[in-house]
């Protein structure tokens, strides 16, 4: 399995309206040396070759910072991790390579991987450029585009397209497509919560209520059934991209730092854990604006019919994914109270955690699996 890593899954985090973008071009200065990247490029067989390089800050911060880099009429986005490169995200960061030319000549919507290495004193850690999506992110728009803003009826493909995504994935052949030895998919859920508890025991600092209610809840229960696929593992709308314009089309899955070989319903169950059940229960306020969506339960039904996986226990995977989510933000945010990060919006992980173990408590005293 992956290192793990900050995820994005309270994506409101990482809205780029809370931040000043000449901070954040001054944050990242240096992160990118064009003429050692110019080279490297070259050594690869990429296009452009000879021709000067540029460099644009995309997002990122916590976990990894992305930029636009030119060469000529050719674009492609760079991937790395942040200025203080956290231990083993070079590694993380080789993986999401390898995954995304794993999934070449599927039709999983993604990013071509052009190439990637883990040469160091290049731009000062690993990174790999891939293709550049000509789309947008639900976590970069103030509220949906147009046509979406305005025009209800078109909303609800967004949310099949989201699960139709990850329900093509769960079904690629993942050792076909080179990924034997990514992952532990033997024994994936008998080994998650002391797998998850040892990652903790790294950094633990504090308290964090509801926490071992969930972990004792999961400690020797496994699915009744479970088929080992592809999984994406903080897969959210803050981590996919979209053509313009209706009907809604995924452009690409991106943000692959928690890929593995294991269970692909934990994907479904990222997408669901906060999703509105009914009508009473769509938020007021949160990262997408959900009126016009399909419930959760239309997602879950969706899921099943184009993955022909059965989602019957999916309150197992929402627990799982609250318990887990919750010790990979707490990370982040241990770093940050150590003063180890130089992303101040971190900080906001401290009350995510918390809400995260609370909530996946309360399912487990009152789910009927």
């Amino acid at each position: 399995m992956s290192e793990p890593t900050e995820s994005t899954a309270d994506s409101s985090v990482f809205s780029r309206s809370d931040t000043d973008e000449a901070s954040e071009a001054e944050r990242t200065k240096g992160l990118i040396e064009p003429v050692a990247l110019g080279e490297w490029m070259d050594t690869q067989g990429l296009p452009g070759q000879g021709e000067p390089v540029t460099s644009r800050f995309i997002s990122g911060g916590a976990s990894n910072e992305i930029f636009e880099i030119c060469r000529g009429e050719h674009r492609w986005a760079l991937r790395r991790p942040p200025r203080k490169v956290p231990d083993g995200r070079n590694e993380t960061m080789m993986r999401e390579f390898r995954i995304l030319s794993a999934l070449a000549d599927t039709d999983v919507p993604h990013a071509r991987a052009a190439g990637g290495t883990d040469d160091t004193s290049i731009i000062g850690a690993a990174f790999y450029l891939m293709d550049f999506v000509d789309g947008w992110s639900p976590i970069s728009e103030p509220g949906w585009p147009e046509p979406f803003a305005s025009n209800m009826d078109a909303r609800p493909a967004l949310a099949y397209e989201l699960v139709d995504a990850i329900a093509r994935l769960s079904k690629v052949d993942w050792q076909a497509n080179g990924l034997e030895g990514l992952g532990r998919p033997d024994g994936f859920h008998e080994r998650q919560v002391d797998r998850w508890y040892a990652h903790l025991n790294r950094f633990k600092f504090r308290d964090i209520p509801g926490l071992d209610t969930a972990g004792d809840w999961l400690r020797g229960r496994t699915p009744r059934s479970y088929t080992p696929g592809i999984m994406h593992g903080d897969y959210q709308f803050a981590n996919v991209m979209f053509h313009h314009g209706a009907p809604a089309r995924m452009a690409a899955v991106v943000d692959w730092e928690m890929g593995t070989v294991g269970d692909p319903l934990l994907d479904l169950a990222w997408v669901v854990m906060n999703w509105p059940e009914d009508e009473a229960s769509r938020p007021s306020v949160g990262y997408v604006d959900y009126e016009g969506l399909p419930f959760r339960d239309d997602l879950l039904e969706r899921y099943a019919t184009m993955s022909g996986r059965d989602v019957d226990e999916i309150d197992y995977y929402v627990i799982l994914a609250r318990f887990k989510l919750a010790i990979v933000l707490e990370g982040g945010y241990a770093r940050f109270v150590a003063g180890g990060a130089d992303n101040p919006r971190m900080e906001a992980f401290g009350r995510v955690v918390l809400d995260l173990a609370r909530d996946a408590a309360a399912l487990a005293q009152t789910t009927q699996l």
